[in-house]
């Protein structure tokens, strides 16, 4: 039974995200994510101008008039949701966990989908694939997916991205847009990535803490490694030891910036104790301009 603070979580996500959705996402999505071409809807009788290559001959042959072929745009999608759910997804500073990020944000992104009439799927990871929530449509598949993220307890705490990029790319047999929700502290996945946003729009969602790029000032602190358990003692007062902290990060993100620029995957960066709205409406924005 599922407890009653994650219904409520659940429930507060709803409004919250539904609410986004009307006001800011809905139009936005829509205009971005467009349907993969077009398809055959009705014929109806040539008029002048039209285009002689849409004359539907068959019908022409029966009625001895003209008549041409209507198209409309395929416009249902299939939006997958990769979760990372390893262990450094289970930390946070402010008042949310990167986890609890990742669910509104899923939330967001599928109740834009749901509105649209686009079917979404969760895939569950971390060393391994650990769960699939098979697409579906519908307001009810999308409250399934958020507590699947709030309340479904990992087996695992390290990360393996590449496990999840090639499950993906042998199940999904039409082209999908993919969001990969994660900290990406993670290696080795750089070429099944690749293979996967050759057919696929990738769209990285790269969720972070501040306190994971810069160490605050405060003496002696006992670190332990949420993903290998491994505990540490730490003078955060050595200043060299913060400047090599910094850096690390720093060198981290701009080695994810420009592996995602070379295979041309749109990158969001998110900070878990801040809002996630701005960061996503700008990427809209952006993206929009470049359709």
């Amino acid at each position: 039974m599922i407890p009653k603070e994650i219904l409520k979580k659940i429930r507060h996500i709803e409004i919250r995200t539904t609410r986004l959705v009307n006001d800011l996402f809905g139009g936005e999505y829509v205009s971005v994510f467009k349907g993969q071409g077009i398809e055959f809807a009705d014929v109806r009788e040539y008029v002048p101008g039209d285009d002689i290559r849409t004359i539907d001959w068959n019908v022409t042959a029966r009625s001895d008039r003209p008549f041409v072929k209507k198209f409309v745009e395929e416009r249902e999608l299939t939006v997958i949701f990769l979760v990372d759910m390893s262990g450094s997804q289970y930390f946070g500073t402010g008042q949310r966990l990167k986890s609890e990020v990742a669910a509104e944000i899923t939330a967001l992104l599928a109740f834009s989908a749901v509105q649209n009439h686009d079917k979404t799927g969760l895939l569950i990871s971390t060393d391994q694939v650990e769960k699939f929530v098979p697409v579906k449509k519908g307001k009810t598949h999308v409250l399934r997916v958020v507590r699947e993220i709030l309340y479904y307890q990992p087996k695992g705490k390290k990360t393996h991205l590449a496990s999840a990029f090639q499950y993906l790319h042998n199940f999904l047999t039409r082209m999908s847009v993919i969001f990969v929700i994660s900290d990406f502290q993670d290696q080795g996945f750089e070429k099944p990535l690749k293979i996967l946003s050759q057919r696929h729009d990738v769209i990285a969602i790269h969720l972070k803490d501040r306190r994971e790029e810069e160490m605050p000032n405060v003496g002696l602190l006992e670190l332990e490694d949420r993903e290998t358990g491994e505990v540490a003692l730490v003078d955060t007062s050595d200043k060299n030891l913060r400047k090599k902290y910094q850096e690390a990060a720093r060198v981290r993100n701009e080695n994810l910036a420009r592996m995602f620029k070379m295979f041309r995957i749109d990158k969001i960066e998110i900070g878990a104790e801040g809002s996630y709205v701005e960061p996503l409406m700008k990427f809209f924005k952006l993206r929009e301009k470049r359709t």
